[in-house]
């Protein structure tokens, strides 16, 4: 009697661990599928924010220019602006690894319509300079990235950055042509209203979407007992900090001086088109949809950009989603944010010293200069990669 009292607590237990088991699994499926949906709400977040921003990109020249702004004073309000972005993206990734990546997402979000509410008043060059001031928190793409980092593994992350890719080709493409068209046949202002309501869209779209934690469980008790020293969002001593991990200051170096020569032509694309080329603002924005911020060497036509702009736009596009990847795997989760504050800061930092530099290699030495400074920094990284052993070691077990 004992003995069959026995094999039925066995086979009891049994069963009840099987039930176990299928719960957890399917727990754990519906988990997958929950951060799937999560990171392809952080897509279509990315993707506006990146339409609105290269609306603006677009039609900024020619509002500067009809408000009676030079050629010298544009590049003041570039360099504003980058000043702003460059100060701004590290404060943002160390308010995402503080409050969490939804806050972060509804803090730009936010900016991003009080930037267009400013810019649609802009009737005069102070307050078209008084628009820039809330880029400072403009950090979209830093938060959807923030995001994706906190629901990826190290070896999914990647993979999941590098669509970001395809966000960002549907913002330049989108953008830059709905800029113009709007700009041309309704008026000036027009882009920034939908740039307006599109930036409210997007930060209620982050209020009902993402979750308020976004890290995993383990990553939260990590997060806890971070290794930073300091509470404050702004600090040398973290930035510091987080250049001793091995290889991060290496691959930032490269990052920086890679971008550097796309950059500068980035912030001349406008006045290059209409200057050197004579586009209005519809062509223009035709033109960067196709090829968006592109380089060239011997150009002399419009038609020698597109010929360029498959081969520039996959190298610029691999070489962010590279580096971003080392870049977050190589600190502790606790400051992925911070440290995607700080890539992010890598293209406000190109606008600040921009126009200056910019301005004097297209006078001095004409359009094909960005080319060759291109290659010139190719070459010398190419060497200096092919020479170098960048040590990296994974940080998020610790």
């Amino acid at each position: 009697m004992s003995t069959m009292n026995a094999k039925a607590i066995s086979e009891g237990e049994e069963e009840a661990s099987g039930m176990r088991n299928e719960t957890l699994v399917e727990s754990g499926h519906s988990e997958e599928i929950k951060r799937g949906q999560v990171i392809l709400v952080a897509y279509l977040i990315a993707a506006l924010d990146l339409t609105f921003l290269f609306m603006q990109f677009g039609i900024i020249p020619y509002l500067a220019k009809s408000l009676g702004l030079d050629s010298v004073g544009f590049g003041y309000l570039q360099t504003t602006f980058g000043v702003l972005q460059l100060v701004g993206g590290y404060i943002f990734g160390r308010f995402a690894d503080q409050f969490g990546a939804r806050a972060a997402l509804i803090l730009s979000g936010a900016s991003g319509s009080v930037f267009f509410l400013l810019m649609s008043l802009s009737t005069s060059i102070p307050l078209l300079f008084l628009s820039r001031l809330p880029g400072v928190f403009m950090h979209g793409i830093p938060g959807a990235q923030k995001v994706i980092a906190d629901m990826t593994t190290p070896s999914q992350r990647a993979d999941a950055l590098g669509k970001l890719g395809l966000c960002f080709g549907i913002g330049m493409i989108v953008g830059s042509a709905l800029g113009g068209v709007l700009s041309t046949k309704f008026g000036i202002f027009v882009p920034t209203y939908v740039g307006l309501v599109g930036s409210l869209i997007n930060t209620l779209i982050a209020v009902v979407w993402i979750p308020s934690q976004t890290k995993p469980k383990l990553n939260q008790h990590v997060t806890e007992n971070s290794t930073s020293q300091s509470g404050s969002l702004f600090s040398i001593r973290e930035i510091l900090r987080l250049m001793k991990f091995p290889g991060v200051m290496e691959v930032f170096i490269v990052k920086v001086l890679a971008g550097l020569p796309i950059g500068l032509f980035m912030i001349m694309f406008s006045i290059i088109s209409m200057d050197f080329f004579g586009l209005e603002a519809v062509e223009s924005g035709y033109l960067m949809s196709y090829f968006g911020v592109l380089q060239m060497a011997l150009m002399r036509t419009v038609w020698h950009y597109c010929i360029i702009a498959v081969p520039l736009v996959f190298a610029f596009s691999m070489l962010a989603t590279i580096t971003d990847s080392i870049l977050t795997k190589a600190v502790p989760s606790s400051d992925t944010g911070a440290m995607l504050g700080i890539c992010a800061s890598v293209h406000p930092l190109t606008r600040t010293v921009g126009p200056t530099i910019g301005g004097v290699l297209y006078k001095q030495f004409g359009v094909s200069s960005f080319g060759y400074l291109q290659l010139v920094v190719n070459i010398g990284l190419f060497v200096y990669l092919l020479k170098s052993k960048i040590s990296l070691r994974e940080m998020k077990s610790q």
